[in-house]
């Protein structure tokens, strides 16, 4: 029961290629975001589609196949745990980020929106 305190599952697109960072260590770290879109019928009846955009972040052996597998406009699946973090940009103004850590994912092959 424990391991489902922290837990997400998404399925959507990919809204970027991966952005790769590596370390002096050798570890990488993989960046992306992924749209997730639901549909539901406005005041007038007529069919309306909301998008949310999901920052993710992949460390390690995940971000190196990240990079190899994934590509703007892929559809997957993913599963990670919800993180948040804040830093002091520029103009010393606190900044807050929501970010979604994968643990895994699937692609859908042939898909692409």
């Amino acid at each position: 029961m424990a391991n489902i305190r922290n837990r997400v599952q998404l399925v959507g697109n990919l809204g970027m290629n991966p952005e790769i960072k590596a370390f002096d260590n050798g570890r990488k770290l993989a960046k992306f975001t992924l749209a997730t879109n639901e549909s539901f019928n406005g005041v007038n009846g007529q069919e309306k589609t909301e998008t949310q955009w999901h920052n993710v972040v992949a460390w390690g052996k995940q971000a190196e196949i990240a990079q190899k597998y994934l590509q703007k406009g892929n559809e997957v699946a993913i599963e990670g745990r919800l993180t948040y973090r804040q830093y002091e940009d520029k103009n010393k103004q606190t900044r807050y980020i929501t970010e979604v850590v994968l643990s895994s994912y699937v692609v859908f092959p042939g898909l692409k929106k």
